[in-house]
């Protein structure tokens, strides 16, 4: 049995009918490197058997304690059913990349089974009007529930599905043969959480003296004037009630484009670029719609503070930055997103994001639960409460070229959720050469998703051009 955080539980306790707390990915695959050529259903299926033991994520489950007075726990399903959690279908003719899109829609809509491991593979066939894919292309779509990973620690899954060549010489062996757990009885769930209670200020007491034993922050250099601490947060479309439809698009860059254009800014990260791309299709966006505010929309970006890389869970702060949005100029655009990032980093960096994950764990999980479902009401009923427009998480993946079941992984695109106040997540993952923008949102809040997608080109055609970059 392994205990869930605080952070994971918060997005059990979020959870709701409209809004499904999963991020998932659409990955597509070029299956020419198989074996005979053809991808069949029954080889993946035994691909990703062999490799279970790769990752606990695959075969844990959870079980909550009573009235919530402890955080749920993880433990092994001796019932699981590797072909519960990965289902087959194939697109209507034509097989188009507008297809491809609705059914991920539909897909990421749904929530997963609480009562199961939480994660589902769907594999989709019939891309075959999807322009660019080779012949026989298929996607995998992903959804993993949000209490298990996050975006970083997802990129373990992937691994443990990906390999440097389409048949690896060897699957590393598991270190003990698996086994179920049964259930804990209520009682016992109880006793653990008393006992847990009681050993609580000793460990609060520990984390304290590692706060206090923490190195003052460093000062950031440069004029802070351009980069003001606090931001008006304009209402736009994305801050309302959402309903339990979504959508989904993406679009490619090309990283050293990317890379190009943020040498025009002293100073400015490839995430700078990504967020001034995005910035600059909101701005058409809205502009389209008669409802581009006067003041710069604000992205909430997510921030790993995870310590060892292969740790499981969610070990995330995030901070404001501002898009630039209220501006024509794309470099003038660039300036102000990277003095926005550079202030809200060192402003994370003050408070000590990893130490503020770290008490957040001595919450008591009744209160946590009360809180979410107190927030989620609040939340419906006032949905531009939130200090922020909507999220873009950033996730590096590899340069090289991945293989699963003896086919190449083509393009990688994200999933997230989105919840009440907060009807836009943009999605962003780097793969062999190319950066990729996804868009997860509400289908009531953006009926035209296309429209957007045709959006971030735009803006990144506008950026480029600026930066004299071809």
């Amino acid at each position: 049995m392994q205990q869930l955080s605080a952070q994971d539980a918060s997005f059990l306790f979020f959870e709701g009918p409209r809004t499904p707390m999963h991020i998932g990915a659409v990955m597509i695959y070029d299956p020419s490197t198989v074996r005979g050529g053809r991808q069949r259903f029954t080889d993946i299926l035994a691909f990703i058997e062999e490799r279970l033991h790769l990752a606990r994520t695959f075969r844990q489950k959870l079980v909550r304690v009573p009235l919530d007075l402890d955080y749920p726990w993880w433990i092994e399903d001796r019932d699981f059913d590797l072909e519960y959690h990965v289902r087959h279908i194939r697109l209507p003719e034509p097989g188009d990349w507008r297809q491809l899109c609705i059914q991920v829609a539909r897909l990421h809509a749904r929530p997963l089974d609480v009562s199961k491991p939480l994660w589902e593979f769907t594999v989709i066939e019939g891309l075959d009007a999807v322009p660019g894919l080779p012949p026989g292309s298929y996607a995998v779509v992903s959804k993993v529930h949000h209490a298990a990973v996050d975006g970083v620690s997802g990129v373990d899954l992937v691994q443990a599905l990906h390999g440097l060549e389409p048949y690896p010489d060897q699957v590393p062996a598991p270190a003990r043969a698996w086994y179920g757990e049964t259930p804990p009885t209520p009682g016992e769930l109880l006793f653990r959480a008393q006992v847990k209670a009681l050993s609580e200020p000793l460990r609060f007491a520990e984390a304290l003296l590692r706060a206090g034993a923490r190195p003052a922050p460093r000062k950031v250099e440069g004029n802070d004037d351009t980069a003001p601490v606090t931001q008006t947060v304009p209402r736009t479309r994305f801050g309302r009630s959402v309903s339990p439809h979504r959508v989904m698009e993406a679009r490619r860059f090309p990283i050293p484009a990317i890379r190009s254009v943020r040498r025009k800014v002293a100073g400015a990260t490839l995430n700078d670029v990504i967020l001034t791309i995005c910035g600059g299709a909101l701005r058409r966006y809205l502009a389209a719609k008669n409802e581009l505010p006067d003041s710069s929309l604000v992205a909430m970006v997510p921030i790993s503070v995870r310590g060892g890389a292969h740790d499981l869970g969610n070990r995330v702060a995030a901070m404001n930055v501002a898009m630039g949005s209220e501006l024509d100029n794309p470099l003038e655009r660039l300036a102000r997103v990277h003095a926005s990032a550079r202030r809200s980093k060192a402003l994370v960096d003050a408070v000590g994001a990893r130490q503020l994950t770290e008490f957040a764990r001595f919450v008591p999980a009744a209160m946590s639960a009360a809180a979410a479902r107190l927030y989620t009401d609040f939340a419906r009923d006032n949905p531009a409460a939130l200090p922020f427009n909507c999220v873009v998480t950033n996730v590096p993946g590899p340069q090289v070229p991945l293989y699963s079941a003896g086919a190449r992984l083509v393009s990688h695109y994200g999933l997230g959720p989105v919840y009440d106040g907060m009807g836009l997540m943009l999605p962003v993952f780097s793969y062999c050469g190319e950066v990729n923008i996804a868009v997860s949102a509400c289908r009531e809040i953006m009926p035209d998703p296309e429209f957007f997608a045709e959006c971030l080109d735009a803006s990144w055609f506008d950026l480029s051009r600026a930066a004299g970059v071809a």
